[in-house]
């Protein structure tokens, strides 16, 4: 597979990944995506005005599946962190990145990100798909299409947990 086609490859794997997330947030509200099936699940909660993230000491599955509004702050953390560390300084910190607070502050702020990274995918040479020049986060070790492709791995598997969410958030909401 030429690089070329690695790139489009990359893209055409991104939009459906972000096409499955624009169709689990569309009508998504705020009081739905703050709501939490288990109280021991991760979660955004409020402190001294800023919407902080709680971030797991393990992933075990006992401590229940995580809210929606933790899984698009986790979209926004993984997204910043990665144009950060990948074409940036590298400074950023997983305490630096908060819940903006509000759905439609969080989904313009993932858009935002979305449309920064394709952007800058689409800036890369065919060469830089395999070199590990902007690979440094999470991975140092291998090559920028890696990187890539994790990433929209990422963006599926939280799409997906979203949509997952607001099955049980409907079913729950019924039986009470």
């Amino acid at each position: 597979m030429g690089n070329s086609e690695i790139k489009e490859n990359i893209l055409f794997q991104l939009e459906m990944c972000w096409q499955l997330y624009l169709y689990h947030t569309e009508s998504l509200q705020d009081e739905e995506a703050l709501w939490s099936f288990s109280p021991t699940g991760l979660k955004v909660t409020k402190k001294d005005d800023e919407w902080c993230a709680d971030w797991p000491d393990s992933e075990s599955y006992d401590i229940g599946p995580p809210g929606i509004a933790w899984l698009m702050w986790h979209i926004i953390y993984w997204w910043s962190t990665a144009l950060d560390y990948n074409f940036g300084d590298g400074s950023l910190k997983k305490e630096d990145i908060l819940w903006p607070g509000s759905i439609e502050k969080a989904k313009i702020q993932i858009n935002q990100l979305h449309d920064k990274w394709v952007s800058k995918i689409n800036e890369l040479s065919e060469a830089d798909f395999k070199s590990k020049q902007y690979s440094h986060w999470p991975f140092d070790d291998r090559s920028f299409a890696d990187i890539a492709l994790w990433l929209n791995g990422e963006l599926m598997k939280n799409a997906a947990k979203i949509g997952y969410g607001r099955f049980l958030n409907a079913k729950c909401s019924k039986t009470q």
